[in-house]
């Protein structure tokens, strides 16, 4: 059966009227924003990478094991979008690439929220999951957390023994999106919060809708873009590969949007010093193991002012996907990420 139809940006009626309102006095670029999506619809996609094999449940989020000889490495993604873009493909997978650089990676894999996760919220992801998770390790783990698994991977670094922790593109001080991209991310809940309610989770839909209203001019500008590339050119199969990949992922527990929208954007609660996991407040400075975090000056998802702020920051000039599977990720970031790794204190 052949499914490309199915291939395309989520919710397509979105994207088809965002084009339209963005780009109606510009035929031209509706005509290629249209033929590069129609092929990338009708692309011919690669084998996917086989699934790292699981070796520990805590119910629906399970544990990936990459395999290796070294120090355990924990890596934290995002609930948005798919735990894959950090084991992407044979030559873009972070996580396979530090294996073979004397680490011994594994992968949180959050799974697909059902009707009793509907009240977890992120610091129940923490508290229910990720620390759990964390002590069954025989020697503390180093955290690398991505976007909001940075964001986890903090909280979860201050109450639990971990070995050190790396954040990468991970916000806390909510605020540094400004006012006005907060505002439209209270807009965009108010719109989804009666469907998330009435489901039990947020719609991934309606989280895309989000991401795009962040810089719509670049989501139609890409696809004219494609649709001037040699089909059979690695820019062609990086391009159908990423937005393959931001084009899936699991619906949000409708607690965790709720407290995401309402305590973290809102209300920036990390950032003001009030955000409670485990009992009580948790701040970065609580965690005394050692700690860096690497930040994309040309992030429009987590913009640069939005980070943690601790005192190990190293800053590149990529996007928020880039920094972790673009042309120059092993260079802002894995080799970086790497030594760091290889500097800490031996294990006692």
């Amino acid at each position: 059966m052949d499914f490309a139809s199915q291939h395309g940006p989520r919710p397509l009626p979105l994207f088809l009227a965002m084009l339209r309102s963005e780009a109606a006095e510009n035929p031209d670029l509706v005509k290629r924003a249209m033929e590069g999506l129609r092929r990338f619809q009708a692309a011919k996609r690669e084998r996917p990478m086989r699934a790292l094999a699981v070796r520990r449940r805590r119910g629906r989020v399970r544990l990936r094991d990459a395999g290796g000889q070294g120090r355990p490495v924990l890596f934290v993604p995002s609930l948005i979008n798919p735990a894959s873009i950090l084991d992407l493909s044979r030559d873009r997978s972070l996580i396979r690439w530090l294996r073979e650089r004397g680490c011994h990676p594994w992968l949180i894999d959050w799974g697909t929220p059902g009707v009793k996760d509907r009240d977890i919220d992120v610091a129940g992801h923490v508290e229910r999951f990720l620390l759990p998770l964390i002590a069954t390790f025989a020697e503390p783990p180093v955290l690398v957390g991505y976007c909001l698994g940075g964001t986890l991977a903090m909280a979860a670094a201050a109450r639990s023994k971990v070995a050190g922790i790396a954040a990468i593109a991970a916000p806390w001080h909510f605020s540094g999106y400004g006012e006005e991209a907060r505002a439209a991310m209270a807009a965009q809940w108010a719109a989804i919060k009666p469907t998330s309610e009435a489901l039990g989770v947020v719609p991934m839909e309606a989280l895309q809708a989000g991401f795009w209203r962040l810089d719509p001019a670049r989501t139609i500008a890409k696809y004219a873009a494609f649709a001037d590339l040699d089909p059979r050119s690695d820019a062609a199969r990086r391009f159908i590969r990423l937005e393959d990949w931001a084009n899936q992922g699991a619906p949000l527990p409708h607690g965790f949007g709720l407290e995401l929208f309402e305590r973290l954007i809102a209300e920036d609660r990390p950032g003001q010093g009030r955000w409670r996991v485990g009992g009580g407040i948790v701040t970065p400075s609580q965690c005394d193991a050692p700690s860096v975090e690497f930040v994309a000056a040309a992030d429009r998802i987590v913009p640069a002012a939005t980070a943690i702020g601790l005192a190990d920051r190293r800053q590149g000039g990529t996007g928020h996907v880039g920094m972790v599977v673009g042309g120059r990720a092993e260079q802002q970031l894995w080799q970086p990420l790497a030594d760091w790794i290889a500097g800490l204190p031996a294990p006692r």
